[in-house]
């Protein structure tokens, strides 16, 4: 599961990140420890650390003393916004870029991704 080509702590984050937006890891419930997270990825608790904390940075994550990490309230709603920002970004405006070098127009567009959902 680990990808050698990015850091392991920002891929424990973005795990985290995935299992919040898919409902796995609701609001309010308790995050697997570092010591987990080492153990299971079989990486230093450190490294494990670094990634819960970039989630506590960004509020999506907060610390109950004594007890552990916890999904914020709102984190799903913050990471969803954050996705589909992101998505813009990374497709939408590629594809319209694209689509203008060949000539589409914005309703041929529109037909295509129709087409495309029909399809799925």
């Amino acid at each position: 599961m680990i990808d050698d080509h990015r850091s392991i702590f920002t891929q424990i984050a973005e795990r985290v990140e995935e299992d919040i937006i898919e409902g796995t890891l609701p609001e309010e419930s308790q995050v697997p420890s570092t010591n987990q997270f080492a153990s299971f990825y079989r990486i230093n608790p450190a490294t494990a650390a670094k990634g819960v904390n970039l989630l506590v940075d960004q509020g999506i994550l907060y610390k109950k003393r004594g007890i552990g990490m916890f999904v914020a309230t709102g984190a799903r709603a913050l990471l969803m916004e954050r996705r589909k920002d992101q998505f813009y970004e990374q497709f939408i405006l590629k594809m319209m870029r694209e689509a203008k070098k060949l000539g589409i127009t914005a309703a041929q567009l529109i037909e295509m991704v129709q087409k495309g959902d029909e399809e799925n």
